[in-house]
């Protein structure tokens, strides 16, 4: 997915001005890090969902806009992306579901997220309730839900600018 110079939000109840990538849990999809997306809609549903649960709290987009060209010119940083939901894909969401931390040595991981739509087809491939081939075949017609997860701050620092807040 090419993000040249591209607009990224993250759904949240705070504004992050100066994102953190140290935070979160390691059974996320790609770990602890700063998660965003280029699908406005989906960062707008994940802020209110939060501020749903946080009873009275306020839903607000967090826009940035990401320097993918100067980005890419930096061989120092490990970058994973998953084009689509596939072997790759899955073997990586539950390897960090079992505990297994793949994404230890990455920076940047892009891909699908293992939302509600897939989430039970995951998990019962984790569970072992379905082969690897049952799972790809229930996830080929899901639509790829973006996210990117930085896990190294000096990616933020460099390339992540924050836009502007949005109250939802």
């Amino acid at each position: 997915m090419s993000l040249n110079n591209a607009i990224l939000f993250h759904g949240s109840t705070l504004v992050v001005e100066k994102p953190l990538v140290n935070y979160g849990r390691p059974e996320l999809d790609f770990g602890p890090g700063f998660y965003l997306t280029h699908d406005r809609e989906q960062a707008e549903r994940w802020a209110q969902t939060k501020a749903g649960r946080m009873r009275g709290g306020q839903a607000i987009l967090n826009i940035y806009r990401f320097d993918e060209k100067a980005f890419s010119e930096q061989l120092a940083y490990q970058r994973l992306v998953f084009a689509d939901y596939n072997q790759e894909w899955l073997d990586f969401i539950a390897d960090s579901r079992k505990g297994h931390s793949p994404w230890q040595d990455l920076d940047w991981i892009e891909g699908g997220v293992a939302n509600d739509s897939v989430i039970s087809t995951v998990d019962a491939y984790v569970d072992g309730f379905i082969s690897a081939e049952q799972a790809i075949g229930q996830l080929v017609n899901e639509r790829l839900r973006h996210q990117v997860c930085i896990r190294h701050q000096s990616i933020v620092e460099q390339f992540l600018t924050f836009e502007q807040a949005k109250i939802l």
